[in-house]
């Protein structure tokens, strides 16, 4: 069972770097311009609802793994979920890059974080009974989370370095990928081997706590997870192409169009795999997923640099996305300390860190918005 599971992320992490590779490796995106504004818009909507869509059936397929695999729902969340659910915003990311739209790859990563971790305080709305952080507590989590900083910390220090290129590749990008790794390992390690134990409470759920019935083979619902992964990616490359063909008819930022715009649209399966997983009661799943979605999404700036041919990415964005890179790791540092402390109940039913993360996205999109 564990050999299967070991194969079927395996698995995942191939596709999404085989749909990168493809997209990379194309000299440029199809001739969009040819197409009226109405059609690219059309396009644009409906990619954003197939994604939304396949969203809520990979999180009953993840959830469903989790509990025959007995790995962990915070692990499944972090692994399996975050990297299936990110495809669509890796392959934005890449394709955009490969054409030269730098700000417009990298601010669609974080932009996406961001959008993300927001999405934990929609899911502590949607789940009444007490604070999200305070019942789905999780060491791997914590940890995940712990990962997630060091990870966008270090495209920061790349960007503030002098600029310094291998075959126009920053050497900070196969570190940043290394630490990606090594986050992962620890994330089984802390899950196999755990020296911390949150403490338990009446409003505490744990994964024991349910069971799913559905009766079809492992296998089976492997399989339609790779092609739910699949169709989110190539929605995702459709995405970041109108994406950057809109950018220029309606002359707004790649930076604008990137955090809010693709990141939003190809974060979608994160938003609808969050709230069904807290519907069907596995908290740890919703807010791994989260977390390890967030953590696979900073290889999107990895992705991007290698796609992009004209030196190093970090020095070809605007200070505008450095911005969501700073943005992004106080989010995340104020998620931490919510999952830390877990609250059990805050204003309006909710922890006081889920209504800071609902205002530090808000401030920060109403901001980059008001620059143009």
């Amino acid at each position: 069972m564990a050999g299967k599971f070991t194969r079927l992320v395996w698995n995942c992490h191939a596709l999404s770097a085989v749909c990168c590779l493809g997209f990379a490796g194309r000299n440029s995106l199809p001739d969009f311009a040819q197409l009226p504004t109405t059609y690219l818009l059309a396009s644009f909507a409906g990619c954003a609802l197939l994604i939304a869509f396949l969203g809520t059936k990979m999180s009953a397929y993840a959830d469903i793994i989790a509990d025959r695999t007995r790995f962990g729902e915070a692990l499944i969340g972090s692994i399996l979920l975050g990297a299936g659910t990110s495809i669509a915003g890796i392959v934005t990311s890449t394709s955009t890059a490969a054409v030269g739209a730098a700000d417009l790859a990298i601010s669609n990563a974080l932009g996406g974080i961001a959008a993300q971790t927001m999405f934990l305080a929609i899911a502590d709305v949607a789940y009444r009974k007490v604070n999200l952080e305070h019942a789905a507590a999780s060491a791997v989590n914590l940890g995940q989370a712990t990962v997630l900083m060091i990870l966008i910390a270090l495209p920061i220090m790349a960007w503030s370095a002098p600029s310094f290129t291998v075959w126009a590749i920053n050497p900070l990008t196969p570190v940043l990928v290394g630490a990606y790794l090594v986050g992962l390992y620890n994330a089984h390690k802390i899950h196999m081997e755990p020296m911390w134990f949150a403490r338990d409470t009446d409003a505490t759920l744990s994964e024991e706590d349910h069971d799913t019935s559905d009766q079809r083979t492992l296998w089976r619902i492997g399989t339609l997870f790779a092609v739910s992964t699949l169709i989110v990616g190539l929605s995702g490359w459709i995405v970041g192409a109108t994406g950057v063909e809109l950018s220029e008819r309606l002359g707004i930022s790649q930076g604008v169009v990137g955090a809010l715009g693709t990141a939003i649209v190809t974060s979608l399966p994160e938003l609808v795999t969050t709230i069904a997983a807290v519907k069907r009661g596995a908290l740890q799943l919703a807010v791994g997923g989260i977390i390890g979605g967030n953590m696979f999404d900073a290889l999107f700036i990895a992705s991007s640099d290698i796609a992009y041919r004209d030196g190093s990415i970090y020095h070809a964005i605007s200070q505008r996305t450095v911005f969501w890179m700073a943005l992004v790791l106080v989010m995340t540092a104020v998620l931490l300390i919510g999952l830390l402390r877990r609250e059990r109940q805050g204003p309006a039913g909710i922890g006081w860190e889920s209504v800071l993360l609902i205002g530090l996205w808000a401030g920060g999109a109403i901001l980059q918005i008001s620059l143009g």
